[in-house]
């Protein structure tokens, strides 16, 4: 299957974007060591796929809200069937089509995605001096001069940190400026990645299906790993394009987990509080205790509990104690005579 109706819609927007910023007065050359111009084509091809994907956003959200309210359900089904994985997947299965609830919404987003990373892929690999196919996808050649020959602080937007030394020769890029840009550039696109599902996954939970539970294991710890080491083939330009996504991904979650917070569940009281980082009370009122060191409250670890106040002395009143005046003074070495003598 062809893919290039993919190639050309990203270049129509990438390329519509740029001559925007052209006719705006952004210079096409560099300052500072960057083309900003096609920076900003790039950012803002984030944004208009973002507006697009919104609605499927959305959907996202409010399958996550139902998969959430079905936590209690789900459990119930563990506990009954316990040790059958056949019967409770079927359980489940079923609970989730009477419900209309779709664990794999979570992640529909990303999927769509995955065609528009691909191929803006393409088109920034083919950006290279020595290809002879100038004009694909709807490209002038002087438009595919000057994207080729665009950098980042002097690093090639086409150039990656495994580029070859004939690669880095034909771009006329530095290979250890080419290695510091994309470092970096990788690191922050692996820690925005983890950001965006730990985001979600504080305010909403971690699911008690086992199957939904490892999906989101593997999007707040595999993808990231992962990109430690794929992160090395993608083009400088690809991962500003990443890091931007998972920055308006950030800012879009925030805006709707703030506006629309996650209902509370049923026997979760302390889930709300441990999502924003408080320590949950019990009904009375007070912190409980820490079920790994019981002398500790809060968290895991804890602050240490307030020592027990010393019991205080009791306070002598020294002058009910002293003599009476004209009273005979009494020696404490002999013992007190006894009131009444006993008779023989």
């Amino acid at each position: 299957m062809s893919l290039d109706w993919i190639y050309n819609a990203i270049s129509w927007i990438l390329l519509r974007w740029h001559a925007l910023w052209d006719a705006i007065g952004i210079p096409d050359d560099r300052v500072l060591g960057t083309n900003w111009a096609w920076i900003l084509a790039i950012i803002f091809l984030v944004v208009t796929l973002r507006i697009i994907l919104f609605p499927v956003f959305v959907k996202q959200i409010k399958s996550q809200r139902a998969m959430q309210a079905l936590q209690p359900k789900v459990k119930e089904l563990q506990e009954k069937h316990k040790g059958d994985r056949e019967t409770l997947q079927k359980e489940m299965m079923e609970l989730y089509r009477t419900e209309k609830a779709n664990p794999l919404m979570g992640c529909l987003p990303m999927f769509l995605q995955i065609p528009v990373f691909l191929g803006l892929f393409h088109v920034l690999r083919r950006l290279t001096p020595d290809n002879p196919n100038k004009t694909l996808y709807g490209w002038t050649a002087e438009q595919f001069e000057s994207a080729t020959h665009s950098a980042l602080f002097t690093a090639p937007l086409p150039s990656k940190f495994g580029s070859t030394a004939a690669e880095l020769f034909s771009l006329g890029a530095n290979g250890t400026t080419v290695k510091i840009i994309a470092g970096l550039l990788v690191l922050v696109m692996m820690a925005t990645t983890y950001l965006t599902s730990r985001q979600m996954i504080l305010k909403t939970g971690w699911a008690e299906d086992p199957q939904q539970k490892m999906i989101q294991r593997l999007m707040l710890y595999g993808i990231p790993l992962s990109l430690l080491v794929s992160g090395s083939l993608f083009p400088i330009g690809v991962i500003i394009y990443w890091v931007t996504n998972n920055l308006f991904t950030l800012a879009q979650q925030q805006w709707v987990l703030r506006k629309f917070p996650p209902p509370q569940m049923a026997g979760k009281g302390g889930s709300s509080a441990k999502s924003s980082g408080t320590p949950a009370k019990s009904s009375s009122g007070n912190t409980p205790k820490n079920p790994v060191q019981p002398t500790r409250t809060g968290g895991l670890f804890g602050r240490k509990s307030a020592p027990a106040p010393e019991p205080k002395s009791p306070v002598v009143d020294t002058k009910a104690l002293a003599p009476k005046p004209g009273a005979k003074p009494v020696n404490p070495k002999k013992g007190a005579r006894p009131a009444n003598k006993p008779q023989g």
